[in-house]
């Protein structure tokens, strides 16, 4: 118990943080009744479940007794995942601006319910779809991910489950610079041209079993770097709640998304 306070304390500060910072608290409605939980103490728990892996809001509202009903507690930590949203662009920023050279760029799947389930699915079926990854088929969206040599996060974007990995690297990768390596679903002249800025930054993707490619050193030894994005995707299943089948609504599963991600972030 002393570590999970520890932990909840620590978040907190975090977050106290950069709710002063970005004045997070202009944002609250000065008209009708005041918040049953702070702003910062409505973040830090949406933070919290993530970190110490409860895998539900009602196991949450147990274990943390917040001075709410369930339902408010629900409420507000969908209603203020935006703002969760906002500190973690400006995490992603300063990563940003402190990157290493090398980046990688992956998607992994992110399934919302079984297949079993898919076609009575109805939550997140205005943004869901069937995809398909060397796993099988899944039901759910994508998570596209940037991140440094380092394993800093650099940007993130989330899509449908059938989109094109290609699709969206012009745009996930727009203010970012380096050397960019990818897996063979990004391989494409157009792109490559397209995003190729001189002296700025180049896409370079592993070929295909069936290309014949010649490849120097260094190009074979950052095609063997690329596995370590995988590891940011494991990390946030496995260990911060990322995958979810249980939330009611959109908002739910996005703020769940939200949170995990920062939650790493500061993991």
């Amino acid at each position: 118990m002393l570590t999970q306070v520890t932990l909840y304390n620590d978040l907190r500060n975090k977050v106290r943080f950069f709710v002063e910072r970005l004045s997070l608290g202009a944002t609250l409605n000065r008209i009708g009744r005041k918040l049953a939980l702070s702003l910062t103490d409505i973040l830090t728990l949406g933070l919290f479940k993530q970190t110490a892996q409860i895998t539900t809001k009602k196991k949450l509202w147990v274990v943390m007794e917040p001075s709410c009903s369930y339902k408010t507690l629900v409420v507000n930590l969908n209603r203020f995942a935006p703002l969760a949203l906002q500190i973690l662009c400006l995490i992603l920023k300063q990563h940003c601006a402190h990157a290493h050279i090398v980046k990688h760029i992956d998607s992994t799947d992110i399934p919302v319910c079984t297949n079993r389930k898919a076609s009575h699915h109805q939550t997140m079926r205005l943004l869901a779809d069937w995809g398909k990854t060397g796993k099988g088929w899944f039901y759910g969206l994508k998570l596209h991910l940037i991140a440094d040599l380092d394993g800093r996060l650099l940007a993130v974007r989330f899509t449908s489950g059938n989109a094109d990995d290609r699709s969206v690297v012009l745009d996930l990768a727009q203010d970012i610079n380096g050397i960019f390596v990818g897996d063979a679903g990004y391989l494409s002249a157009d792109l490559g041209k397209q995003f190729y800025r001189e002296y700025e930054r180049i896409l370079l993707t592993k070929t295909r079993s069936n290309m014949k490619k010649l490849a120097t050193q260094l190009d074979a030894w950052l095609y063997s770097t690329r596995m370590r994005i995988e590891l940011n995707f494991r990390n946030l299943k496995c260990f911060f709640g990322f995958l979810t089948s249980l939330p009611r609504s959109v908002s739910g599963y996005l703020a769940n998304y939200t949170y995990s991600i920062l939650a790493y972030l500061w993991g």
